[in-house]
C-alpha cells in the first residue's frame, strides 16, 4: 500500500505539515505535483487522519495535564462503545485509549486547573454508572509531546 516514497513524505510532514510540497520532493526526489498526488492519495484512504498544529499549553493557561484510568463496571461491548463516544465529545480529552488489563481506558485530560477537573469528573465520571472507579495522576512535566510513527524502524 505504502512505499519508501510515501514513508519519507510522512516522516517529514509529521514533523512539519507546512513543509512546502516542491521542498519535500527535492529532499526525496520525487516533483512536487506527484508529492502532492501522494499527500491526497494518504488523505483519501485516511492513513493521514488530521493536519494539526501542537499548541503549547502552559502559554495559553491550560497547565495541568492528568492521565486517568478507567475501570468499568460492565464490560458489555454496547456500553463501551457507548463511553467510547462519549469520551470522543469532551474536549479536554485530549486523547482516549481503549486497553487491555486491570482498567479499561486512559485518558490523557488537559484542564487549566485542578478545581476545574474535579468538576469535570461529577459531570463524566461520576455520574456515569457504568464507571465503576477511576484513578488519576498528574502530570509534573513533559518531557515528549508527540504523535510522530517512526517509519525507519518499520520499514527496511
Amino acid at each position: 500500500m505504502l512505499d519508501t516514497f510515501d514513508h519519507k513524505i510522512l516522516e517529514i510532514i509529521q514533523k512539519n505539515n507546512l513543509t512546502p510540497q516542491r521542498d519535500i520532493g527535492e529532499r526525496i526526489g520525487l516533483s512536487a505535483a506527484a508529492v502532492q498526488r501522494r499527500i491526497k492519495r494518504m488523505r483519501e484512504l485516511g492513513i493521514i487522519e488530521k493536519d494539526i498544529t501542537i499548541v503549547n499549553r502552559e502559554k495559553i493557561g491550560n497547565n495541568v495535564t492528568l492521565l486517568v484510568e478507567i475501570f468499568l463496571d460492565s464490560e458489555k461491548i454496547e456500553q463501551i462503545d457507548t463511553l467510547k463516544r462519549e469520551f470522543e465529545k469532551i474536549p479536554e480529552v485530549q486523547q482516549c485509549y481503549y486497553v487491555t488489563g486491570e482498567s479499561d481506558f486512559f485518558l490523557v485530560v488537559v484542564v487549566p486547573s485542578m478545581a476545574y477537573y474535579e468538576q469535570l469528573t461529577r459531570k463524566v465520571f461520576f455520574s456515569n454508572e457504568n464507571i465503576k472507579r477511576f484513578r488519576t495522576v498528574v502530570v509534573m512535566g513533559i518531557t515528549k509531546n508527540s504523535l510522530e510513527i517512526p517509519f525507519s524502524l518499520f520499514v527496511s
